[in-house]
């Protein structure tokens, strides 16, 4: 569709108002003072990356700061030298840019800046909310191979729609990078309560090895609680009003334009109360162990339906699935139990209310909390053991990291917010049972407040309070990507 000349006049203006850079040479001063994510070092290496040429696909949930960190980004490409005219930001849901292509909104933003030799200057163009045109990924990918010297980034918010995408239009042109909601790590960092820890190690298997330990163990589980509540979007985390009332926030501005407009305008759902009620089901009892038989019971909704809408809330980066496996750390054949996790805990809070250290749910939400912090890891096969053990009791181990080949598990970690296990460790019967099996010669255990090394008859267990492993993990993931990108 190619607007008429009234059309365009405004949609010249509009380009205008969001490259504020054009004119001042700056980003507005609202984004120049937030506190950049600790992903953008690694997001700018990326985008300015002249040795593999791709186009950035830019993924993540609401609100988790993809569109800052654009801004962040073109910030430092200004300062690093780049002209403010070779630089085009288009939010792609803005209703008057609605079934333009984006060659169109190409060519009308350098009309907009007055920038003749576009094309023969490096220029980045970011494309924000992508999916919202229709058959984007073939018009990016066109723009690709005619402008190579154009670097292209597109951002979204749903997963599954911009990966299936961009890996069937986009191969070898397209490569996906996953902003996830703030881990503990950033969000201790973005707070600067860095002085609540201090560098540390542990033995691990006989050798020695870096970790963090608490110099406050109580304001770091206070810290920590405020995590669980308030923390996995930065905008929350940083306003009092918003953590007044957080329903408000993260309920109406992320919760339900998730479930109300993105998912059912992208896969065509036309009964939203299923979807909602389902997610609400799931957001109670996050860390809870699921099967589409009690889902569609408890319900009413058919099965195939249950898993096409699970699969729409991970697409949506809400929840995240966790498979289980057996007290060998093999995957069931025929698996119909599963495990569902929210991909931060402070979803919950904005459906019902903050929880508090003693309150029934926390042992829960603790566990969803450090599974936030594994979900984003990069090349990361985690499961969950469950297993039989004698004829009525089942046996569990919270967290498993499998070898892929050698098909057998690694290591374990028992999530537990109690110190009581620290001090009777032998009534870890399941993950004691899981070692010996598995011949694991030790596991990690977490804790409220305490720490340290227990050497047992069948194994060593660590002990560490879960507000620092939660950190820990937090950190490792992000060092993690930067490995795995090459940084």
């Amino acid at each position: 569709m190619i607007p008429n000349e009234n059309i365009e006049k405004h949609i010249i203006a509009r380009l205008r108002i969001d490259n504020p850079w054009w004119q001042t040479g700056e980003i507005l001063p609202d984004y120049q003072r937030m506190t950049p994510r600790s992903y953008l070092d690694i997001f700018f290496s990326l985008v300015k990356n002249h040795k593999v040429h791709r186009a950035q696909i830019l993924m993540g949930p609401r609100r988790v700061g993809k569109t800052v960190m654009i801004f962040h980004t073109i910030q430092r490409l200004i300062d690093e030298g780049v002209s403010p005219k070779n630089i085009v930001f288009v939010s792609v849901e803005t209703p008057i840019y609605n079934g333009v292509d984006l060659e169109r909104l190409l060519y009308l933003a350098m009309q907009a800046n007055g920038n003749s030799d576009w094309m023969g200057n490096e220029c980045f163009v970011f494309f924000d909310e992508v999916q919202y045109l229709k058959d984007w990924e073939v018009h990016l990918k066109s723009l690709f191979d005619t402008y190579h010297n154009v670097r292209f980034v597109a951002s979204g918010s749903a997963a599954a729609a911009l990966k299936k995408s961009s890996n069937e239009s986009g191969a070898g042109r397209f490569s996906d990078f996953s902003l996830p909601p703030l881990t503990f790590y950033e969000y201790i960092r973005l707070r600067s309560e860095e002085h609540l820890l201090r560098e540390s190690s542990i033995q691990w298997n006989g050798h020695k090895t870096h970790c963090f330990e608490a110099t406050d163990i109580k304001l770091l589980n206070k810290t920590f609680i405020d995590y669980i509540n308030y923390g996995g979007y930065p905008e929350v985390a940083f306003n009092l009003h918003d953590q007044t009332d957080p329903r408000q926030y993260i309920r109406h501005d992320i919760i339900d334009k998730v479930l109300l407009r993105d998912l059912p305008s992208l896969y065509g759902i036309s009964d939203v109360q299923e979807l909602n009620s389902l997610f609400t089901q799931i957001a109670y009892n996050s860390a809870g162990e699921f099967s589409y038989e009690s889902l569609a019971t408890n319900s009413g909704v058919n099965k195939e339906t249950l898993r096409k809408y699970v699969q729409y809330l991970e697409a949506a980066f809400l929840i995240k699935v966790i498979r289980r496996t057996d007290d060998m750390g093999k995957r069931y054949q025929r698996d119909h139990s599963f495990k569902i996790y929210l991909t931060n805990p402070s979803l919950r809070c904005a459906l019902f209310q903050p929880i508090e250290q003693s309150d029934a749910e926390i042992g829960a939400m603790v566990e969803t909390a450090i599974y936030a912090q594994w979900i984003p890891r990069l090349g990361a096969d985690i499961a969950y053991a469950s297993w039989r053990q004698g004829k009525k009791a089942m046996g569990e181990v919270d967290i498993v990291g499998v070898n892929m080949g050698r098909m057998k598990p690694d290591w374990a970690v028992e999530v537990k917010w109690s110190d009581r296990y620290y001090e009777n460790p032998d009534d870890l019967s399941s993950l004691r049972a899981f070692m010996q099996k598995n011949g694991l010669s030790q596991a990690l255990v977490t804790t409220m407040t305490q720490s340290g090394l227990k050497s047992l008859p069948w194994g060593n267990l660590q002990f560490m309070p879960s507000a620092c492993y939660a950190y820990i993990v937090g950190r490792n993931t992000l060092n993690r990507t930067r490995d795995v990108m090459g940084l």
